[in-house]
């Protein structure tokens, strides 16, 4: 069950069975002026996407598999096989009749199995650059971050990496980034208006006592800098050979994002735990990946406590 079935390019929507992955769906739009932007990191099922309701790196711009599947194809526990929007129908508004499509995203196969999806796409940008941000503190970052969202910039990424992550990315992909709080950052549009986004996201970091902006503008340095932010799990393993990770996963109001990131710094330092941090921080999301010994019991139950704390 691979299929890409319906491709409808001017209304902005194809049809995709349980098979068909993220990667493998984008490589079938390339010569359409197509592309579906939601980027979890892994090359997921797009089915199994929209049952998890996956954000990732794209979602502060494009929004996460909530807002950009139109249609599902369900069978139920009794066989049943029902279409949330009916059968064969791409809308664009749900005012009429109950939302069963969002109540389907992200229910994890307890409410039924997804074996057909319908997904909204997106036009591929004229322009995109990247651009990478060192900062003297996470306060720091995590402000600049705030103020880009309320500049009303439209950002496509802005991901944070704390010291730890990016000294781990830095050893694990081969890059030389300074060893500080970093905001790896990704702008789309026209050229016209790329110029506009980077103009006021610079005055804006370097009010924040941001370092000037490291450049990633063709295709081959941009995949290499977010095939790092990417490989950040496997990066963080690399710090402690030989132990497990065990990942976090916090979201929290905008507004709210400084102090919780701040303090979780400070719990680990002062507990003398492993745990960088990176996170898409453009919708209050941040993850903390916990490198732990599984043979030291006391270690585990450090980390348990800490998690504990992290949540509440």
């Amino acid at each position: 069950m691979d299929q890409i079935l319906d491709l409808h390019q001017e209304d902005f929507d194809v049809t995709v069975e349980p098979g068909v992955t993220r990667k493998a769906l984008n490589a079938y739009l390339r010569d359409t002026g197509l592309w579906f932007p939601v980027d979890p990191g892994a090359d997921a099922s797009l089915c199994g996407m929209a049952a998890t309701s996956a954000s990732g790196t794209n979602a502060v711009r494009y929004g996460t598999m909530r807002e950009n599947v139109v249609n599902l194809e369900v069978v139920l526990s009794d066989g049943t096989i029902i279409h949330t929007a009916g059968k064969g129908r791409r809308p664009r508004k749900t005012s009429a009749g109950y939302n069963l499509t969002n109540l389907f995203v992200g229910s994890e196969g307890t409410l039924g199995i997804i074996t057909k999806t319908t997904l909204r796409l997106y036009g591929i940008p004229e322009a995109m650059v990247s651009a990478v941000c060192s900062f003297p503190s996470v306060q720091d970052a995590v402000d600049s971050t705030v103020q880009i969202l309320q500049a009303g910039v439209p950002i496509a990424r802005i991901e944070f990496l704390d010291d730890v992550m990016i000294d781990a990315c830095n050893r694990f992909s081969c890059l030389s980034y300074p060893v500080t709080p970093t905001l790896f950052l990704e702008f789309h549009g026209s050229e016209q208006s790329l110029k506009e986004q980077v103009n006021t996201t610079e005055d804006i970091t370097q009010s924040n006592r941001g370092s000037d902006f490291q450049w990633a503008q063709d295709a081959e340095t941009r995949n290499r800098l977010w095939k790092a932010r990417h490989d950040a799990w496997y990066a963080a393993l690399a710090l402690r050979p030989g132990c497990k990770a065990y990942a976090t996963d916090v979201c929290v109001p905008l507004s709210q994002l400084p102090q919780i990131i701040v303090e979780t710094k400070e719990d680990l330092i002062e507990n003398r735990l492993t745990g960088p941090i990176a996170g898409h921080v453009g919708d209050g999301n941040f993850h903390c990946l916990m490198v732990v010994d599984p043979t030291d019991p006391e270690e585990l139950h450090q980390v348990h406590l800490f998690t504990e704390r992290l949540a509440r």
